[in-house]
């Protein structure tokens, strides 16, 4: 299995419905995470319209985790989605509940990985540097992925986090691999310009499409046709990046 973190450095580049998005249409079975510390699962309020009401979430395996029962809580946290082999585990029910939630990540990632499944975990960790951000994540994962648009206020917030990013890796080789997913190429910088100007790698570019990205970001009816086959390649991209020979998961 494969642990991969989506995050952002400012506004809203769409970070949550690239998660949802990829999960829906991985090759294997896939498991979508809210751990933004925003909170209120907007997976729940957003794709499934507010029709599905979590049995468990985060704080709920929190719970478990203290009272030594994680492992078997897991699957009764998940949301199957229909006509997928993707499920949801929501997230904090609000930011208050975040900060709680911290000390669930680093278990909760050795759960996954001891359980050996072939369900390959995508976690939506929200924005850089917010209060209650699920770090630790960061350090256990097997790739990080910075979902960035390509104008200039996107551009200016990415860079200082890709400038820190180069200083890490510098000190600490070993850390997590970052990427780029570049949404929206050419509005107007392209990939080539951005990966120049953050200094990481652009694995996936998703096009501009609004329409297509309503379906996993409101539960908009319907088909999401070229956005989906679109999420496809970009999901073919970073597992091509995960199987490099210096990209091998962690665990493996």
């Amino acid at each position: 299995m494969s642990l991969i973190a989506l995050t952002s450095a400012a506004g809203a580049p769409g970070v949550t419905t690239t998660t949802l998005g990829l999960a829906c249409t991985w090759v294997r079975p896939a498991l979508a995470v809210e751990a933004d510390p925003v909170g209120g699962s907007p997976m729940l309020a957003g794709y499934f319209r507010g029709f599905q009401a979590p049995a468990q979430s985060v704080v709920d395996l929190l719970m478990a985790h203290r009272g030594g029962r994680l492992t078997e809580q897991l699957a009764a946290s998940q949301i199957a989605i229909e006509n997928t082999a993707a499920s949801v585990l929501p997230g904090p029910r609000s930011h208050a509940q975040a900060h709680s939630a911290l000390e669930l990540w680093e278990p909760l990632c050795l759960a996954w990985r001891a359980r050996q499944a072939e369900t390959d975990v995508l976690i939506d960790a929200g924005r850089l540097g917010m209060q209650s951000y699920a770090e630790p994540l960061l350090r256990l994962v097997d790739l990080i992925l910075l979902v960035t648009r390509s104008d200039l206020p996107s551009l200016a917030a990415a860079r200082q986090w890709g400038e820190r990013v180069t200083a890490e890796r510098r000190l600490h080789p070993e850390a997590p691999p970052w990427a780029v997913v570049l949404v929206a190429p050419g509005r107007p910088y392209t990939a080539h310009e951005i990966a120049a100007a953050l200094r990481l790698p652009v694995v996936a570019t998703l096009g501009w499409d609004p329409r297509g990205a309503s379906r996993y970001a409101y539960g908009t009816p319907g088909r999401a046709g070229r956005y989906a086959r679109e999420l496809a390649r970009c999901g073919t991209q970073i597992r091509a990046l995960l199987g490099a020979a210096d990209l091998v998961p962690k665990g493996k």
